[in-house]
């Protein structure tokens, strides 16, 4: 059985002129557990709102979302929540640290909405991405590059079947891109995670053995560009 089943996906905004547009049209997309598929798209096409989507941080207003068989569309907020605090993992682009928080206790605190705290599996975590040495430093204490790593921890915190990366290469140089993205693909590995990443970077994504432009799967996408 698929890890992840789209079908039939719309959503759609009102503008302030009070028009309809389609952001996402998406037939079907689909992944296998353990799969690490990149997915690529020029800005403002909708990237995006598509993991939003899969994460249950929105919702549609057409089609269904599967994950490990659960529709995450016909579900209340509050399980949404929970689906997403127990299956899923977020890179954000930005890795939405808590300043105020050390590396471990950041990494503690995203494991508090999931099945609880576990401070030995948060240290072993940190010493995957090779941050060992920095458990107690606080984020802006970091390069750009060691708070990644640190976002990228707290997103396996759970044990996620499925992590989404949004454009978490965005704010690095090319050499240290690809660096971080062979290291978000070996931990997802070794944790027997999943993996859906989206870039708008070709170059970044040409690793990937599945990798799909956006335009391919999101009808929106081709409408738009004729």
């Amino acid at each position: 059985m698929a890890l992840l089943e789209i079908t039939h996906l719309k959503k759609n905004y009102r503008s302030p002129d009070n028009q309809i547009h389609t952001v996402l049209d998406v037939p079907e997309f689909s992944m296998q557990p353990k799969e690490q598929v990149g997915l690529c798209g020029r800005s403002g096409t909708g990237k995006t709102t598509f993991l939003h989507l899969i994460a249950g941080i929105l919702t549609a207003n057409e089609g269904q979302i599967k994950l490990d068989g659960q529709d995450i569309q016909s579900m209340r907020e509050s399980e949404r929540d929970r689906v997403r605090a127990f299956q899923i993992g977020y890179i954000f682009q930005t890795f939405n640290l808590l300043q105020g928080y050390t590396c471990l206790e950041n990494v503690l605190l995203g494991m508090s909405f999931g099945p609880g705290s576990d401070r030995a599996y948060a240290t072993e975590l940190l010493q995957k991405v090779g941050m060992e040495d920095r458990l107690h430093h606080y984020p802006r204490q970091l390069s750009t590059g060691q708070q990644q790593r640190i976002a990228v921890a707290r997103a396996l915190a759970n044990r996620p079947k499925l992590v989404l990366a949004d454009e978490p290469t965005g704010n690095l140089d090319r050499q240290h891109a690809m660096t971080a993205l062979q290291l978000i693909r070996e931990v997802c590995k070794a944790n027997g995670a999943a993996l859906l990443l989206v870039s708008h970077d070709r170059h970044i994504l040409k690793s990937f053995d599945h990798c799909w432009d956006l335009a391919t799967i999101n009808k929106a996408s081709k409408e738009a560009d004729q």
